[in-house]
């Protein structure tokens, strides 16, 4: 079976070594202060723990460049279009349009909120292996649904992609070649269509044949994790990290 690559999964560094539940845990701790920052300054700072972390993890250099160049395409978008749409103090006049100095500073900060979080979960989650990742989810206790639906998203997004390929390819076959035209809109929205009714028929069959097999709502494993005084350490270098980035944003806001 194809299986989606983990290029940070493998290796020998402190992260890998710690328990994925506390990778997990302090993932959490991390990018949900992260997230909520409103300065670019804690926010750059955000991006050197980010950078700390992937060198923790010794997380091979090009990989995590490809997946920032990914990421960072999206952002691009917001350079064009914030500094032109934010109300604000006038930078820089072209023509018709006014640069605000706030929309150039809500496009950094946007920037480096990003880049830090994508830094952190590539170090802490990146580095957890699929197969781990959902046992240490239903160890933690997390919703039950939510650790079904990530185990059966990795287990059928290849299902669903082979059968992408395999109508796409029958398309070819028939003809098709896709235009810029109504006809090439109305045969995609076909085949989006089709793979939708597909997923859910392979869907209803999988769980009836779960059924079957005595399938009570819970998925048992063979992991077996060991949580040690380290893992205490990590998170509670994670927490003091997270503490010290909001603290950062409120005294640069002036809160404290």
């Amino acid at each position: 079976m194809v299986t989606i690559s983990e290029p940070f999964a493998h290796g020998d560094s402190v992260i890998h070594r710690a328990d994925p539940r506390a990778r997990l845990v302090s993932a959490l701790l991390l990018t949900i202060p992260m997230a909520l920052l409103t300065t670019s300054w804690a926010a750059g700072i955000s991006v050197a723990v980010g950078l700390v972390l992937v060198f923790l993890a010794a997380l091979s250099p090009v990989a995590v460049m490809n997946r920032l160049l990914a990421v960072n395409l999206f952002i691009a978008f917001l350079w064009i279009f914030l500094p032109f749409s934010t109300p604000g103090a006038p930078l820089l006049v072209l023509g018709p349009l006014a640069v605000a100095r706030e929309g150039i500073h809500l496009a950094l900060l946007l920037t480096l909120k990003s880049n830090a979080v994508v830094l952190c979960l590539m170090a802490l989650m990146g580095s957890i292996r699929i197969q781990d990742m959902g046992p240490a989810m239903q160890s933690l206790r997390l919703p039950v649904k939510l650790c079904h639906l990530f185990l059966f998203t990795f287990r059928y997004i290849f299902v669903i992609r082979k059968e992408y390929q395999t109508m796409t390819r029958a398309m070819a076959v028939r003809g098709f070649k896709p235009r810029t035209n109504l006809h090439t809109y109305r045969s995609y929205a076909w085949l989006v269509g089709m793979l939708l009714v597909k997923s859910w028929d392979r869907a209803e069959r999988v769980y009836n044949a779960m059924l079957c097999r005595g399938f009570q709502g819970r998925f048992y494993t063979l992991a077996n994790f060991n949580f040690t005084t380290g893992d205490i350490f990590f998170i509670t270098t994670a927490a003091l990290a997270a503490l010290g980035i909001t603290a950062c944003d409120l005294l640069h806001r002036g809160l404290i």
